[in-house]
Formats: C-alpha cells, sequence, structure tokens
C-alpha cells in the first residue's frame, strides 16, 4: 500500500508558525531597530530586492548570506547579532549588542548601520529606535531620576511588565539625533528569551504604531475633499425635492459625484483596512505585556489611550463617512432614476393619448373616404351598366337617363354593401 501524500503546503503552513522567532538577550546590552518602508502606498515590497540590500550588509562583516526569498535571517554581524524580517510594507533591522556605553542612547550606537548602507535601501526609514536593556538597580527612585534625565516627563510612559519582571520606559518622542528611545530595567536572573520577548514586543508597538498612524494624514486630507462632495450632494438632493433643476442634469451631476466616491474607496480601501489590522496589534502586544503601574506613572496604555486612539477614531470616523457618503450618493440616485422614470412614464402616456387621437382622426378620415369612395365606385358603374344595360332598355322604351336612375340605387347599395362585407373581413 503506498504511503499517504502529504499537503504541498503541509510544511510550509507549519513552519510559518515559527519563522521569526524571539531574540535571546542577555542585559546589559542595547540594541538598534530600524524599520523602513515606501513612501508610496505600495501593498508590497520588493523582496528579491530587499534580499539583495541585506546581503551587503552582511558582505560588509563577512557573514554568511541568505538564502534567496527568505523573509527572516538571524546571524552575528561582529560582535551584534543582527535579527532581519520582510513584511508586505516593511521590512526591519535589529542589532543586539552586549554592554551599555556610558552615554545612555548615544547615537554613535546607530552606526551599526551606516548611513550610505541605509541610502541604497528599498524605500525610507520609517522607524529608527535605540533600546538600552539593563539591569533592575535596588531602589525604584534610581529609576524615577533616570527616566526623568532621560525622557521628556510630560509623555512620558513606563510600567512594570511580566508579573514585575522588568520595567520598561519611553517618552515615544524623536530624539536630536533622530532615534526614538526606550530603556528596559529587567530583573537579575531573568532568562535572556524573556528578555528578548521584551525587546521585541516594544519594537513592534512602535513599529506598528507608526504604521497605523500613516492612515492620519490620509484621513485628514481625504476629510476635505469629502466636505466639498457633500455639500455639492446636499445641493443636489435640494434639487432632487425642489425640482428647480431638469432631473437629467441632476443625475448627470449625482453620477459624478458618486463616481468620484467610489474612486476615493477604491484608493483609500487598502490603507484603511491596513490602519484597522496595524491598530490591533498594537493593543494586543500591549496587552501581552501585562502592565502594572510604576511609581505612579501613566502605563503604555494610557499614553496610547490619551495619543493614539483619538488619531485611530479619527481614520475610523473618515472611512465610516465615506461610506455612508456613498450610500447616501447611491440612495439619491435610485431616487432620481425613480423620478426620471416616472417622469419617462408620464410623457410616454401623453405620446399614447396623442397618437389615439390621431389614430380616431384616421379612421373618421377613412370612413369619410369609404363614403366617398362608394359613391365614386357607384357612378362608375352606373355608367359601365348604363352602356351595357341601355340596348335592352331602349326596347323597353328607356332612354339613356332613366337606365341610369333606374341602375343608380341598385349600384349605390350593392357597392355600400359590399364594402361593408369587405371591412368586417378585415377587423
Amino acid at each position: 500500500m503506498p504511503p499517504i501524500e502529504d499537503h504541498p503546503l503541509r510544511y510550509a503552513i507549519t513552519n510559518e508558525l515559527h519563522a521569526r522567532p524571539f531574540p535571546s538577550i542577555e542585559a546589559p546590552c542595547h540594541c538598534v531597530y530600524v524599520a523602513l518602508k515606501e513612501p508610496r502606498n505600495a501593498a508590497s515590497r520588493d523582496r528579491d530586492r530587499d534580499v539583495s540590500h541585506l546581503a551587503a550588509l552582511l558582505e560588509r562583516h563577512g557573514a554568511p548570506q541568505p538564502q534567496p526569498g527568505v523573509t527572516h535571517y538571524s546571524g552575528q554581524i561582529g560582535r551584534p547579532m543582527l535579527k532581519w524580517e520582510s513584511h508586505t510594507e516593511f521590512v526591519t533591522y535589529s542589532a543586539f549588542t552586549p554592554g551599555n556605553g556610558a552615554r545612555p542612547f548615544d547615537p554613535a550606537e546607530a552606526g551599526v548601520f551606516p548611513e550610505d548602507w541605509l541610502a541604497t535601501a528599498q524605500g525610507a526609514r520609517l522607524v529608527s529606535a535605540l533600546i538600552r536593556v539593563d539591569l533592575l538597580p535596588e531602589a525604584p527612585a534610581d529609576l524615577s531620576r533616570l527616566f526623568d534625565d532621560w525622557f521628556v516627563p510630560e509623555s512620558l510612559a513606563c510600567a512594570w511588565v511580566l508579573e514585575r519582571a522588568a520595567v520598561i520606559a519611553s517618552d515615544f518622542r524623536i530624539d536630536s539625533a533622530g532615534h526614538m528611545r526606550f530603556a528596559v530595567f529587567v530583573r537579575p536572573g531573568t532568562s535572556p528569551r524573556r528578555i528578548g520577548r521584551i525587546v521585541q514586543r516594544l519594537c513592534e508597538i512602535e513599529t506598528y504604531k507608526a504604521m497605523s498612524m500613516l492612515g492620519l494624514p490620509r484621513a485628514r486630507t481625504l476629510g476635505g475633499r469629502l466636505n466639498a462632495l457633500e455639500d455639492q450632494l446636499a445641493h443636489l438632493v435640494a434639487d432632487l425635492s425642489a425640482e428647480t433643476a431638469s432631473a437629467e442634469t441632476t443625475l448627470h451631476a449625482l453620477l459624478a459625484v458618486s463616481a468620484e466616491l467610489e474612486a476615493l474607496a477604491t484608493q483609500m480601501a487598502f490603507r484603511f483596512g491596513a490602519t484597522t489590522a496595524y491598530e490591533a496589534i498594537v493593543h494586543d502586544r500591549i496587552a501581552a505585556l501585562r502592565e502594572d503601574r510604576f511609581e505612579g506613572r501613566q502605563t503604555f496604555t494610557e499614553f496610547m489611550t490619551r495619543r493614539f486612539d483619538p488619531a485611530m477614531r479619527t481614520v475610523k470616523s473618515t472611512e465610516r463617512r465615506l461610506q455612508q457618503m456613498s450610500e447616501r450618493a447611491e440612495r439619491a440616485g435610485e431616487l432620481l432614476r425613480t423620478r426620471v422614470d416616472v417622469e419617462r412614464s408620464r410623457q410616454s402616456q401623453k405620446l399614447l393619448e396623442s397618437m389615439d387621437k390621431r389614430a380616431d382622426l384616421q379612421l373618421r378620415l377613412q370612413h369619410t373616404v369609404e363614403g366617398l369612395s362608394i359613391v365614386a365606385i357607384s357612378y362608375y358603374a352606373v355608367s359601365l351598366a348604363t352602356y351595357v344595360l341601355g340596348p335592352v332598355t331602349h326596347l323597353w322604351g328607356l332612354g339613356h337617363d332613366g337606365t341610369a336612375a333606374l341602375l343608380t340605387p341598385v349600384v349605390v347599395l350593392i357597392a355600400w354593401f359590399g364594402l361593408k362585407r369587405m371591412r368586417a373581413k378585415l377587423h
């Protein structure tokens, strides 16, 4: 008996669940994280070009080259450990280097990704973050002083995470060197993989936050255009109810508005859908950290509720508004088409009535013509019959006029009766 055949995608879909493992990091260390995305609204990337760009970085350090078509890679590039991932819209690079310098968040740390190499990347830099991982000090007050020195207090968010295994902090601002800062302080004895999960989730929070925020400028731009279209739609609906403009003219204008709304919906569908998906990932990653309040400071959840969620509500509101306007335009178009159909039916009714009148006139004219035709037929028939019967009637003593007088009533009755029977057969 032959062995059972595996589904062609069995191993591929199983391996996808393990395609991007969390890094293993030991404290103290620092991480440089970069996410690159094309400025245009691209639904997918050129993966071969991304792999070639990664290979160029590995070649500089003499590291093993990636396999063609890969979507993730990890390996040493000197002291740092590199982690690379390719996603649908963006690609990310993470470099984890043991130890910390005397200067927190030193911009020189970002030199692990050379500027000339970054300049050849596919797209532009969307996220650049420096993450400092260190051991927890004995006194939590020391952390508070450090956070006040490193971050902007007004927007600082920090929290205990993973059952108080670590403290994370950030102000979600870009510093003067162009990097965002994250601090992670872990308890001694915390496993490297747990530290790696914390750092990975911080990187994902920032990346997906930035990706979802891309929908906000588009929503604001779209909002201005929707204001203009809404005014046009309101005027068209007013014309529809007041009947101040012809139905055909209003219908053409309404179709133009509907077409533009449909085009806008098509253009924005991908970005709005992606924004919704990325927003869900941000909240999912924050929930996975299992936050506890640290020294009365605002948590990451509270920061997102105040700063991030309103932006997402704006995007969702614009998306709903676009959909509602499209539905309103469609309903108005249906009403207007109904009005046009009614007007056309009224015109058709009037046309039928005029046709009935013309048919009636034609029938009357036909009857008149038939009467005249009886006279004409009778006249010629009497003339012919007089010539035929004249010699006979002359023997009886009747002249030409007498013969005609005698034949006329008979011929007229015969002609009238014959036409009547003919008309009856035709109808």
